[in-house]
């Protein structure tokens, strides 16, 4: 990102504008040193970051709304193994689906979505059945 772009996302009043895109990069990085800095100090977070993580969760899941409907699914590195372009990591399809990614687990172990396990821990989920299974829940996936 060069400067004039970095320039654009910053507002008169100081206040800087998250691209959707990013916004779950940034939520988790955000919870990784929060929950680090809460088990330090036993402290409590404030309602603005609240307020904060709250809206860059929901910008993060309607940007994954829409990359499944517009485009192949391409979820930003997370420190684990690579997945296939185009699929799905299992907290990525938890988030979409309001759902834990244990949950996910499951709908992978009973059939209702397709998989490929990539890693030890790592699954990569076929975008196709999980927006059929998104829109058609329970129904068995196409």
């Amino acid at each position: 990102m060069s400067r004039s772009d970095a320039e654009r996302l910053l507002r008169a009043d100081g206040s800087v504008i998250v691209p959707a895109a990013v916004a779950g990069d940034v939520l988790r990085a955000l919870i990784r040193d929060l929950t680090a800095r809460v088990r330090a100090d036993g402290g409590e977070v404030s309602p603005g970051i609240r307020g904060l993580l709250y809206a860059l969760h929901t910008a993060a899941q309607r940007a994954d709304a829409f990359d499944l409907v517009t485009a192949p699914f391409e979820s930003a590195a997370t420190g684990t193994p690579a997945r296939p372009s185009g699929t799905v990591a299992v907290a990525d399809a938890a988030a979409l689906m309001g759902c834990t990614p244990r949950y996910v687990r499951t709908l992978i172990a009973d059939g209702r979505l397709t998989a490929e396990r990539v890693g030890a821990r790592v699954w990569a989920i076929d975008p196709t059945t999980l927006d059929h299974y998104r829109h058609h829940r329970g129904d068995t996936a196409a």
